[in-house]
């Protein structure tokens, strides 16, 4: 064979490869493509509360991530009803497909308002949260019914340079005032990081409801201190709760004292898209 012949032949060899490799590549593409559409699931997006931050979610996302779902835990920036739903919003518009929109206490509040319009939010699940109607306030629905222990646990707020305050909770008292049910090193830890609040986000009136057009499930501690269980047994009533669950002596963090529990009822919300 002349050195002619043999550059023709693994030319030519070089295109059957390529060409067997493409039709291959393409196969498996059109075999795999519907398993994946049939596996996807919603994504989750998680939103904190006052006092907190997003690892608050990690006993949660342990529960959800091994199941296959997409999750996001966004950080609340804490500022303003309406300034943290933009900013929410704003995140909920960069994902694609589905979404069961999840929110703890002040967060709560947030997500009612945060939808904006948005197709994909397919779900609202509240935690322990604030679920307002127009015009109503965290601190209003808090106060609605007896039980909120909060006010005399607050350290004396900062002030800060545009005349706002921010408020935090004594560190001391945060145990048994927001995680009772939490070992006291976790607790501890929690009131070392938390992360303030501004007085005039608890006081700012809530827009127009999410959950007037979009199916809502809830779960919260019977012993919360933070928002009467009673304010929440309210609240879910009058937003038409798919599901209502009331933890048998959880407090006001029941994400992390009952993941698993919190992470069921995310699942039952996904389910139902």
């Amino acid at each position: 064979m002349n050195r002619l012949t043999l550059k023709h032949s693994i030319r030519l060899l070089l295109i059957v490869t390529l060409f067997v490799g493409t039709i291959v590549i393409t196969s498996l593409g059109a075999n795999m493509n519907p398993a994946s559409a049939q596996d996807s699931k919603p994504t989750i997006v998680l939103v904190h509360g006052a006092f907190a931050d997003s690892s608050g979610w990690n006993s949660v996302l342990s529960e959800l991530i091994p199941k296959g779902y997409p999750t996001v835990a966004v950080a609340n920036p804490l500022r303003g009803v309406r300034s943290d739903a933009d900013y929410v919003a704003s995140v909920l518009q960069s994902i694609e497909g589905p979404i069961v929109l999840v929110g703890h206490s002040y967060g709560g509040a947030v997500i009612t308002n945060a939808v904006n319009d948005n197709s994909n939010v397919k779900a609202l699940v509240y935690v322990a949260g604030f679920a307002p109607d127009t015009g109503e306030t965290a601190i209003e629905l808090s106060g609605r019914y007896p039980g909120s222990t909060l006010g005399p646990t607050l350290a004396p707020p900062i002030v800060l340079p545009d005349g706002g305050k921010d408020l935090y909770i004594q560190q001391d008292k945060f145990h048994a005032q927001f995680a009772a049910d939490v070992p006291a090193d976790e607790a501890q830890l929690m009131a070392s990081t938390q992360r303030p609040i501004t007085e005039a986000a608890l006081n700012e009136p809530s827009g127009e409801p999410a959950w007037k057009s979009i199916p809502s499930w809830f779960i919260y501690g019977d012993r919360d201190l933070n928002i009467p269980a009673a304010a929440l047994s309210f609240m879910a009533e009058r937003a038409n709760s798919r599901e209502t669950v009331a933890v048998d002596g959880a407090s006001h963090v029941v994400m992390i004292s009952h993941p698993d529990a919190v992470a069921e009822i995310i699942e039952h919300a996904a389910i139902a898209q």
